[in-house]
């Protein structure tokens, strides 16, 4: 029982951990486009393939997300990770001490 406890805490730390690393990486996508960086820079487009298909996905489920050319998707992708965090990797981490 121990050691599915302690397995259940480490996916639950290795998820917040991947979850707040993507959360940075938006947030760094977010500041790239105010500054329009050079966009054959090789981490310039990291970023861009690492966050364009989700923001193109909530653009796609919540149409709303774009209007009068501001785009709210990155505000979406954050308070989705957040909320992930706060609910599956706080569950986890209960479940864990509970066991």
């Amino acid at each position: 029982m121990v050691v599915l406890a302690n397995t259940l805490s480490a996916v639950a730390m290795v998820l917040r951990t991947v979850l707040d690393l993507y959360f940075w990486v938006v947030i760094v996508a977010c500041v790239l486009t105010w500054v329009n960086p050079d966009p054959y820079n090789p981490i310039v487009r990291t970023i861009r393939a690492l966050t364009e298909p989700v923001f193109i996905k909530i653009r796609h489920w919540l149409p709303f997300t774009y209007t009068s050319g501001l785009d709210f998707s990155p505000i979406v992708v954050l308070l989705v990770i957040k909320l992930v965090e706060n609910i599956i990797v706080q569950s986890l981490l209960q479940y864990a001490a509970v066991m």
